[in-house]
């Protein structure tokens, strides 16, 4: 039997299960640093995937806002190595004007962490204009659900 490199074991808290892949190695077997940022930004997607009824895609046309990144950074705080398994679990860290920031903590189930990291995407107009806007009502809405309860 094949298993998904990811799957979601809880919606709310929002966490997925990550296995790392040979391909995510270096020659020594150790994680590469970039597939961490690539880990995070999956988290995050699947993260948007399970935020509402809606497809994203189609919940973001509705409120009529895109949400680039407008930043991200990352603290290591332990590798994996192929076959490893861990445990991402995302929250919504702030909720500001136009901007919010997801934390996403990964940590082995024997609870040594792995990574905590932080993505932030900011509202902008759907009709392709640059310029910050609120954060839609309804969207802020979806995203409360899932404030940060617990501590780092």
């Amino acid at each position: 039997m094949v298993e998904s490199v990811e799957s979601v074991v809880s919606r709310v808290p929002f966490v997925i299960r990550r296995r790392v892949r040979w391909a995510d190695c270096d020659p020594a077997g150790v994680v590469y640093t970039g597939k961490f940022v690539e880990y995070m930004l999956g988290a995050a997607n699947l993260f948007y995937a399970n935020l509402t009824e809606l497809n994203y895609r189609e919940f973001l046309l509705a409120v009529g806002v895109d949400t680039p990144c407008r930043g991200l950074d990352m603290d290591f705080r332990g590798a994996l190595w192929p076959d490893d398994e861990c445990l991402l679990q995302v929250s919504v860290a702030e909720l500001r004007r136009s901007s919010f920031d997801l934390r996403v903590r990964a940590y082995q189930a024997s609870g040594r962490e792995v990574f905590v990291g932080r993505f932030t995407p900011i509202c902008i107009p759907k009709n392709g204009e640059r310029h910050s806007v609120p954060i839609p009502p309804a969207y802020r809405e979806a995203l409360t659900q899932h404030l940060l309860q617990d501590t780092p």
